[in-house]
């Protein structure tokens, strides 16, 4: 049974005939449950970021093929494998720096080619199963990174890896509420992390309401943060790590890690193996998303830039094996990450 302390946020629910998500957007202002029946309403859910971390991201595409085959085994006839192979690629197409996301698209595949016995409750049991299988690393993970921060430690987490981000308990976040709970850390920072500030409206949400004091601070804030107040470890996710340990995460990561570097705070990344994707050898062959201008050039729903002025706006960056100290996984943690490092992992 799972202990209540300081994990109480559960933001996807499966429902039988359909999915429920907490809309992240509207957070934390109003809680909302959005309830979806097919699957491209869940691939609009993907896109539009309601839900948004790669974890919960492929959890929810997992889900999603569920219904896109109930739909399509109800409408095709013999022709519904060649309707979800349709589907599956407008998932595909929501989000294409998580790996995760892929990583259900390819097991689904492999779960319909087989196509044996009732296919329906197959898939319903792999999909939650990968929901119970995403908590059960975090965890693990939790304890793991935890193990590596010195008590009374100083944190500074970007972006939003809690379980707001994925199945539940979270990666970095995890980390962070299994070192608060062991007393290993005595202070906790979080980057606002623009456009969509998920630092100030979902990591400090969760951390609230679990009961572990956080402090927000500027994304430019970060350097002089950790020059001026003794930060130890920035602990952050991943969208993606490539098989030489580079990890793509939420824009803002690269520079944190750089800064992290130059004032001896140590790097610590955390995510589960479907993260990473042995079939891209370095950082430079990750596809990097970008998203419209609008979201830079505005705040809440308001124009905030001069009228005229365009924007660049990349969604990840790419932050090298060089800048990171330890990549923390379900599978064991790789120090000073290396292609033979991780490669370890999967022997």
């Amino acid at each position: 049974m799972e202990s209540p302390r300081h994990d109480s946020v559960r933001a996807i629910r499966w429902c039988g005939d359909a999915l429920e998500l907490l809309d992240q957007r509207q957070l934390p202002d109003h809680e909302v449950w959005l309830r979806l029946h097919t699957v491209a309403e869940v691939s609009d859910a993907i896109r539009d970021m309601v839900v948004r971390g790669a974890p919960a991201i492929g959890i929810t595409a997992a889900f999603g093929i569920v219904l896109a085959v109930r739909r399509r085994r109800a409408s095709d006839g013999g022709a519904w494998r060649e309707g979800v192979e349709e589907d599956l690629q407008h998932l595909l197409r929501s989000r294409p720096t998580a790996v995760n996301l892929r990583w259900a698209i390819e097991g689904a595949r492999a779960l319909l080619d087989r196509a044996e016995g009732d296919i329906e409750e197959r898939l319903e049991r792999w999909a939650r199963g990968v929901h119970d299988e995403d908590i059960a690393a975090n965890r693990r993970m939790g304890e793991l990174g935890a193990a590596l921060i010195e008590k009374g430690g100083v944190v500074l987490t970007h972006c939003n890896t809690g379980s707001l981000a994925t199945g539940g308990y979270g990666t970095a976040l995890g980390v962070i509420r299994s070192a608060w709970s062991a007393g290993r850390v005595r202070r906790v920072f979080a980057d606002e992390t623009r456009p969509w500030l998920q630092g100030s409206r979902l990591t400090a949400w969760e951390l609230v309401r679990d009961g572990i004091p956080v402090e927000l601070i500027a994304d430019g804030a970060a350097a002089h943060l950790m020059r001026t107040e003794g930060v130890s470890w920035v602990i952050v996710g991943a969208d993606r790590i490539a098989a030489n340990g580079d990890t793509a995460n939420k824009i803002g990561t690269y520079q944190a890690a750089i800064a992290a570097r130059h004032h001896g705070v140590r790097f610590m990344v955390v995510a589960p193996t479907s993260t990473i994707d042995l079939t891209i050898a370095g950082g430079d062959g990750i596809p990097i998303e970008k998203r419209g201008g609008e979201e830079v050039l505005g705040c809440g729903g308001r124009r905030v830039a001069a009228e005229g002025a365009e924007a660049w706006n990349p969604v990840f960056d790419v932050t090298p094996a060089e800048l990171i100290d330890a990549i923390v996984t379900e599978r064991g943690v790789v120090e000073r990450p290396s292609t033979e490092g991780i490669m370890r992992l999967f022997r």
